[in-house]
């Protein structure tokens, strides 16, 4: 059970090493099951069921799952938990919602990945990241703005890569280069900088600085390499093409509509 409590943070106090449980929040739960039903009706209309389904499963492992719960002890977990919001959900809801195609304009891109930018480096630096902490208002400030940001992204990367590939790929080498640079502050700072974790870390046979550091590595090596990765695939068609504009349906996940 999660437990409330003035000093408790959202996911509840930090766990011992066996003793991580789920969260089953009931409000949490319900609002997951809202969506899910908003998504497979008339609000889904147009969309990709098969793709929301799978994106909707992986924001409820990632929020409901004993990760969120551990995501208090480390730091690397709550990275762990984000990664999930940012390079699994994100691009499947991207995909599969019937949304407007603005993001793919190459000024929409560009400002997505502004957004993403601000809203990754913002919620990782030590202040915002305490307040989430000690209060679920901020908390869940976070998570939407996360996972908000990172669907616009998608969005204008997945879809905009099919009529302008090398804004797609600009815009995704740039969000590789500055989650990577994050990840390398976190990786190679001296000390450790989440005060949260100074306490939380060695019974998982971690100091805060290791907790930190394996955090970094997640964002700047996993992290990094989705988008970097699908910066490349965007380019691909324009290369095969011989320098030709690549159509809607050069793209595998191009017309899903």
């Amino acid at each position: 059970m999660r437990e409330f409590g003035p000093d408790t943070p959202y996911c509840g106090a930090p766990p011992l090493p066996g003793a991580v449980p789920w969260n089953v929040d009931p409000w949490l739960m319900a609002g997951l099951a809202v969506t899910l039903l908003l998504a497979w009706g008339p609000a889904g209309r147009g969309g990709d069921r098969r793709l929301l389904l799978a994106g909707w499963a992986a924001l409820a492992a990632a929020l409901l799952s004993p990760l969120c719960n551990l995501s208090v002890a480390l730091f690397s977990a709550r990275v762990a938990q984000h990664l999930v919001l940012l390079v699994a959900v994100a691009p499947l809801l991207a995909l599969g919602l019937p949304l407007p195609r603005r993001a793919a304009a190459p000024g929409g891109l560009a400002l997505a990945a502004a957004a993403f930018a601000l809203a990754l480096w913002a919620w990782h630096l030590p202040g915002p990241y305490g307040v989430t902490f000690r209060s679920d208002a901020v908390y869940w400030a976070m998570q939407l703005s996360l996972l908000g940001s990172g669907v616009w992204l998608w969005r204008g990367l997945l879809l905009g890569a099919a009529a302008r590939p090398e804004a797609a790929l600009l815009a995704g080498l740039a969000t590789a280069a500055q989650s990577g640079a994050l990840g390398a502050v976190l990786t190679f700072a001296p000390r450790p900088l989440f005060a949260e974790h100074a306490t939380t870390t060695l019974a998982w046979g971690f100091s805060p600085l290791e907790d930190q550091q394996l955090g970094g590595l997640l964002m700047w090596v996993p992290g990094g390499i989705a988008f970097a990765a699908v910066s490349l695939l965007a380019l691909g068609p324009a290369l095969i093409r011989d320098g030709t504009r690549p159509h809607a349906g050069s793209l595998p996940w191009a017309g899903r509509r």
